[in-house]
């Protein structure tokens, strides 16, 4: 009975309390910096929860403005009207400065299938194979290459095999 006393007025004596302090204070300590990097990660969960859901709410948003733009498009082509070529450009600036860009391929551009969709093939002695014929509707993707809607092209595809001869 008299070593279980001695130890325990050990822990009340002052060097007892220093001792146990220091080990609380190092279990406080290693508790406070467990805490700091769970609030730190759940930060950062936080932060990159909050940027995908900003991504899927403004692709949702430019998808269904994409009809209005093409009907845009489509009425400048006919009109060729310097105010709505003027609306035209301020909304695409619009877009641009959040990040979303035009998918316009040129005659002649090499077929990307992560930016084109393929509507149609011809066959051009003018264009090499693969090559874009024409771009049916234009593209959107955004800055970092994430694609709102391919752009709808027609696309070359030369024939190498003769046609077979009837006879």
């Amino acid at each position: 009975m008299h070593k279980k006393r001695a130890k325990e007025q050990d822990h009340t004596s002052p060097e007892g309390y220093e001792v146990a302090g220091s080990e609380r204070v190092k279990v406080l300590k290693d508790q406070l910096a467990r805490a700091l990097a769970d609030y730190d990660n759940f930060r950062k969960r936080t932060e990159a929860h909050e940027e995908g859901l900003k991504f899927v709410i403004m692709a949702r948003v430019v998808r269904r403005l994409l009809p209005v733009f093409d009907m845009l498009y489509e009425a400048q082509i006919h009109l060729n009207d310097s105010g709505l070529a003027l609306t035209i450009k301020e909304l695409e600036d619009t877009l641009k400065a959040e990040g979303v860009e035009k998918i316009e391929p040129k005659v002649g551009e090499e077929f990307n299938e992560e930016l084109h969709e393929a509507n149609e093939v011809v066959n051009s002695k003018n264009l090499k194979d693969g090559q874009v014929a024409e771009c049916v509707l234009k593209g959107w993707k955004f800055r970092e290459g994430n694609v709102i809607r391919h752009a709808k092209v027609i696309v070359n595809k030369v024939n190498n095999h003769p046609e077979p001869v009837e006879g």
